[in-house]
C-alpha cells in the first residue's frame, strides 16, 4: 500500500485509523521469510493519548535533534518507522527540495501521518506499508536513511540496521537518534518514582526492545560496517525557569510516556496500584517550581 502526497494533498489510498488502548500491543502482523507470523511490539501502545505525545515530543524536540538533519535538494531518503509521522513534518520542512518516502508497519499510524503532513502542506513525502527487515526497495534506491526512536523497540537492532543498510547507496547517510532511560535525573529524589520508571524499562525488555539503546549506538553502527561513526549527546534540562521545557518534555514527553505502561505494568503484577500512584505523582513533582529534571537523546550519524 502506498499513500503519495501532491501539491492538492490528495492519496492513492486510504486507511481508516483506529483507536486502542494504552499499553496494549496492537501492532499489526507481518510475515517473515519463512511465511509465519510475527508481531512487532511498541511498549506505549498505539492510543490516541500516545499520538497526542509523541506530537508534543516532536514539536518540544524538533530544535534540538534535528537542526543538523538536512538532505539536499533531490535526494531520495527513507524515514524507517516513522509512526505517526511526530518526526516526518520535521524533516520535509527542513529539507523541502529532498524526497522522503517513510515507511511504517501499522497502516493505522501511517494514516496519522499522512493527515499530519497534509495538514502542514508537505509535498515531497511519500508513505508506504513496509517491515524494516523485509524493505520492498531495490538495494542501493536511497541516499540516505533517517531512523528515529525505533530500534530500542526492536528485538534484532543490528539486523535491522543490516537490512535497512541494503536498500542506502555506497556513500550515503544513515542518521539514528535513540533515547536512553537510564540518564533520567531529577529533583526531588524518589526511589518510588524510579520504580514506575523501571516497570516501562522491564515491560519494554520483556517485549525485546531495550529502553537503554542509546549508550549503544556507536558500538551498534560500527558493527554494522559504518564508515565515519560520530555519536553525539542531546542533553535535556528542565526547571521552573524553562516553562516551555517544563510543559513540553517533563510534563507531555516523559511522565506521559511512562503512564503510557501504566495498565501493562498492573497487570504484570510489577507494581501495585497505590505504589504507581504514588511514584507518579513524584515523578511529576520535578514538574513543580522548585523541580528539576535531565534526560538524554543521543544521535549518530554514519556513512556506507
Amino acid at each position: 500500500m502506498i499513500w503519495r502526497l501532491g501539491a492538492d494533498s490528495k492519496v492513492a489510498c486510504r486507511c481508516a485509523s483506529t483507536r486502542e488502548p494504552d499499553g496494549v500491543d496492537t501492532a499489526p502482523r507481518s510475515r517473515n521469510a519463512a511465511g509465519h507470523m510475527k508481531r512487532h511490539k511498541y511498549v506505549h501502545g498505539y492510543s490516541e493519548r500516545e499520538s497526542t505525545r509523541l506530537q508534543d515530543q516532536s514539536r518540544t524536540l524538533a530544535e534540538l535533534l534535528h537542526h543538523d538533519t538536512v538532505y539536499p535538494p533531490g535526494a531520495r531518503v527513507l524515514e524507517a518507522g516513522c509512526g505517526v509521522g511526530a518526526q516526518t513534518g520535521v524533516l520535509a520542512r527542513n529539507s523541502p527540495g529532498a524526497l522522503f518516502t517513510s515507511v511504517d508497519l501499522s497502516p493505522a499510524s501511517l494514516e496519522a501521518a499522512r493527515l499530519a503532513v497534509a495538514r502542514a502542506g508537505f509535498s515531497n513525502v511519500t508513505f508506504q506499508v513496509a517491515d524494516i527487515f523485509q524493505l520492498p526497495f531495490a538495494e542501493g534506491s536511497f541516499d540516505h536513511v533517517f531512523v528515529c526512536f525505533v530500534l530500542e523497540h526492536l528485538p534484532r537492532p543490528l539486523e535491522a540496521l543490516q537490512h535497512l543498510l541494503k536498500v542506502l547507496k555506497p556513500g550515503g547517510s544513515l542518521t539514528v537518534i535513540e533515547g536512553d532511560h537510564g540518564s533520567t535525573f531529577f529533583h526531588p529524589h524518589s526511589e518510588t518514582a524510579w520504580r514506575t520508571i523501571r516497570c516501562l524499562i522491564d515491560l519494554q525488555a520483556r517485549l525485546g526492545g531495550d529502553a537503554l539503546i542509546g549508550r549503544r549506538l556507536f558500538p551498534l553502527l560500527k558493527q554494522a560496517g559504518l564508515r565515519n561513526v560520530a555519536v553525539s549527546p542531546r542533553f535535556v534540562y528542565a526547571d521552573s525557569s524553562r516553562p516551555e521545557w517544563v510543559e513540553g518534555f517533563t510534563e507531555k514527553t516523559y511522565v506521559a510516556m511512562v503512564e503510557s505502561v501504566r495498565t501493562a505494568a498492573l497487570a504484570a503484577g510489577m507494581i501495585d496500584l497505590a505504589t504507581w500512584e504514588q511514584g507518579i505523582a513524584d515523578l511529576r513533582a520535578a514538574a513543580g517550581s522548585d523541580g528539576t529534571f535531565c534526560y538524554t537523546f543521543f544521535k549518530g550519524t554514519a556513512i556506507k
